[in-house]
């Protein structure tokens, strides 16, 4: 019976360290970024948009999108901040990506069956 009780402890202790530690730790992190989130601060979204906060409230930003086009979302739909150095590999990226557009061949156009 003691051996059991020890086995059964063991897997409660290694669940707590693979399972309920690590997701702690990341719900700590996801507080920290919105705790952290100033106005000038660049982000990206959860759904993908890239802007620039301009207000911060309780529980929303409005974030410039766009030149003159603010919209205002939920603080926690802000995924991550995006870091000076970050910007500098993105933008290094986007030069990149015309270059490779030009090796591929056009594709021809569809045509419709002429019967």
């Amino acid at each position: 019976m003691n051996g059991s009780f020890l086995i059964i402890l063991l897997l409660l202790v290694l669940a707590w360290f693979v399972l309920v530690r690590p997701q702690r730790q990341r719900q700590a992190a996801q507080e920290d970024l919105f705790a952290s989130l100033r106005p000038g601060d660049e982000i990206v979204t959860a759904g993908g948009l890239y802007g620039r906060i301009e207000r911060v409230f309780d529980d929303d930003l409005e974030v410039e999108i766009a030149h003159g086009i603010v919209v205002r979302i939920a603080r926690r739909a802000v995924a991550g901040k995006i870091e000076p150095e970050d910007e500098d590999e993105a933008g290094e990226e986007a030069e990149e990506e015309p270059e490779e557009a030009q090796d591929k061949p056009a594709e021809a156009p569809i045509r419709e069956n002429e019967s």
